[in-house]
């Protein structure tokens, strides 16, 4: 088989996955996400139910398309720092970029699709579970990291600190997600949500500082 060949191959099945994450969105904006079923977007898609599972092998991940992406962010972000740059200052940087090209990844996704979300519980526990498994990967980036102590901690203290450290990032963007989710549903424009973001991340990474300031500095 040709390379021709081969890359025919994967841009077709690139256009057939976004196919059916195109029709999946529409029907579950129209009709909701817990009322749409597989079959559904198989049929508006013109696709086997089986195409679509193979694909997406969760339902969930149908609404929630960048969830590989959401999950290890701030672990790349963390792993990607320039020199000279703590993990506090990395995630800051990074988060404030986000914010400014108005990333989806980060909750810039429009008012329907925040209702959707919002309207049903499933997608709603599926989000909690990718916001714990971005904190779990970015403990893990952290406790990958080199102590950076002359006198290094022992490893049990070096992983409770990396978890500790994490949980307190996590949670700033935990927190951060919510008030973008929250203005996206009271219907405020996406530049006016950029500017008080811009500024509550500021206040909220501020915060950290005295803590965790120093940590995991390259």
């Amino acid at each position: 088989m040709s390379i021709d060949t081969l890359g025919l191959r994967e841009q077709k099945k690139r256009e057939t996955r976004q196919a059916i994450s195109d029709h999946a969105t529409q029907l579950f904006l129209e009709r909701g996400f817990d009322r749409t079923t597989i079959a559904d977007i198989a049929a508006a898609a013109r696709v086997a139910k089986m195409t679509v599972t193979n694909y997406f092998p969760r339902k969930e991940d149908l609404a929630l398309d960048h969830h590989q992406t959401f999950v290890a962010g701030l672990a790349e972000t963390v792993a990607g720092r320039a020199p000279g740059e703590s993990a506090l200052g990395a995630v800051r940087r990074a988060y404030l970029s986000a914010v400014e090209r108005r990333d989806p990844v980060i909750g810039f996704t429009g008012r329907d699709f925040a209702r959707m979300i919002a309207d049903s519980p499933t997608l709603v526990a599926r989000l909690r579970d990718l916001h714990d498994q971005r904190e779990a990967a970015l403990a893990d980036r952290l406790a990958a990291e080199p102590a950076g102590s002359p006198t290094p901690p022992d490893a049990q203290d070096h992983q409770l600190t990396a978890r500790a450290v994490a949980a307190q990032l996590a949670a700033a963007d935990r927190l951060l997600f919510r008030e973008l989710q929250s203005r996206t549903l009271a219907g405020e424009s996406d530049d006016t949500i950029a500017a008080a973001l811009t500024e509550a991340a500021r206040h909220v990474f501020d915060l950290l500082e005295p803590a965790i300031g120093e940590h995991a500095r390259r």
